[in-house]
């Protein structure tokens, strides 16, 4: 058997089921879920948020999808989700709307129907907490399975080997959780998508995200230019820097999938920080901001996470979880003969998902980045929102690993081609050279 490949109808023991509720909370919390840039959105709702939770669960109901897991039944009370949670997170790039104006691509007509260029998988383990985030490179080739067709009219035909990103455009979000769930083996029971223009909604509700740039960068493809150092990004300049590949790394989408792990690092540490979650104003803005999404047809839920209180018992499950245990890797990949495409060595990936369904602590051992996109310039406390900028006396190490100057804890040492970081890990873009 080739390191590459696993046994055909071979399927892992799924790491995560449905969860089961806890007790009661009176603040009520509503995670948002966004394709390409996000790991939670928390909203604090009291009584005066009541019409927006009733409001969601209107638009939710009417526009979700089915991913063929869909148990939403839930129980009178609000109490934290208990169980493991798997939950695919994608982003399109859609040509329709606004979203063409936001693409050279799109304005020229060289591309068209739509595809999942980001793809992440959430997993949010159970005692202990931990949540741990996947990204799929776009350019992986690997088989998709026969997905439904959004007619109900039947079935497209399995492909034995495609690019992931063809998925959606394929058979939708069903045929994109269907895709990874094949590769994986993991059961996925919530997913969502988000156009580009619903990430440009939702980091202006946000109030921006805080980025590091080790050089200069600059990048004809996206417009994004940026100087040596700290920057709070929202709007389209957030969108750009989440796919910006040809000015930083090696130009890959390797590199790319590091510098979104930076982004989604510095969120997480900004929306768990007290300033946000304290802001009753800032946290309603969200929750009108996620509703319009959904409204206008930016973002996509699935039947089984369109609702108000299923997404509040997924918030409440993550909103407290330490730096050092929200981990982004991607999935380790190998080039193809031909250089211009990636494939999955699975042997690497067997190690991390069985490390996720044993509910292990993941110690990482690559670097950052598969494609020299990012380097670790220090470590945030529980509670820092800030991004650091090496200093003129500070030289960091490109080949350093995460959290390298620390004792390393008990866990499941990763294989060297799983790169990636950990939320306390704060981390800088290389400019490509």
């Amino acid at each position: 058997m080739s390191e590459n490949t696993r046994p055909s109808g071979k399927r892992r023991t799924p790491v995560a089921r449905h969860g089961i509720l806890r007790s009661p909370n009176p603040f009520l919390q509503i995670l948002t879920v966004l394709g390409a840039i996000v790991a939670v959105v928390v909203v604090s709702v009291g009584a005066v948020g009541a019409f927006y939770v009733w409001d969601a669960a209107r638009a939710l109901d009417t526009q979700s999808v089915s991913i063929g897991d869909d148990d939403t039944q839930l129980p009178p009370t609000i109490g934290e989700i208990e169980g493991g949670v798997n939950l695919l997170l994608v982003g399109t790039d859609s040509c329709e709307g606004a979203n063409t104006e936001l693409s050279s691509a799109c304005k020229s007509g060289k591309t068209a129907g739509e595809r999942n260029d980001v793809t992440m998988l959430l997993h949010i383990s159970d005692n202990p907490r931990r949540v741990t985030v996947v990204s799929f490179p776009r350019d992986m080739i690997v088989p998709i399975p026969s997905c439904p067709r959004e007619d109900g009219s039947g079935s497209y035909s399995a492909m034995s080997a495609q690019m992931i990103n063809v998925s959606y455009g394929y058979g939708g979000l069903a045929c994109t959780v269907a895709t990874v769930e094949s590769l994986t083996g993991v059961d996925i029971q919530f997913a969502g998508a988000i156009r580009w223009t619903g990430v440009i909604n939702m980091s202006d509700a946000i109030g921006g995200v805080d980025v590091c740039v080790s050089e200069d960068i600059s990048d004809s493809h996206t417009g994004l230019k940026l100087s040596a150092g700290t920057h709070t990004l929202e709007g389209v300049e957030a969108l750009q820097f989440l796919r910006i590949r040809h000015g930083i790394g090696d130009g890959s989408d390797l590199g790319r999938i590091s510098n979104q792990q930076q982004f989604m690092s510095s969120l997480v540490r900004k929306l768990q920080s007290d300033g946000v979650l304290a802001n009753p104003s800032v946290l309603l803005n969200l929750a009108n901001t996620a509703i319009s999404q959904v409204k206008n047809g930016q973002l996509v839920l699935s039947e089984s996470l369109a609702n108000p209180t299923r997404m509040v018992q997924i918030a409440m499950a993550v909103k407290d979880v330490d730096y050092s245990d929200i981990v982004f890797v991607q999935y380790p990949t190998a080039y193809a003969a031909d250089g211009s495409r990636v494939v999955p060595v699975t042997y690497a990936a067997d190690v991390l998902f069985q490390a996720l369904e044993d509910n292990e602590p993941l110690i990482l051992t690559g670097g950052t980045s598969g494609g020299s996109g990012t380097e670790v310039v220090g470590q945030a406390d529980k509670g820092s929102t800030s991004t650091a900028t090496p200093s003129a006396s500070e030289t960091p190490d490109a080949s350093a690993t995460p959290g390298a100057s620390e004792t390393p804890a008990a866990g499941v040492e990763l294989p060297s081609s799983i790169t990636g970081q950990t939320a306390a890990d704060v981390t800088c873009t290389k400019a490509q050279h």
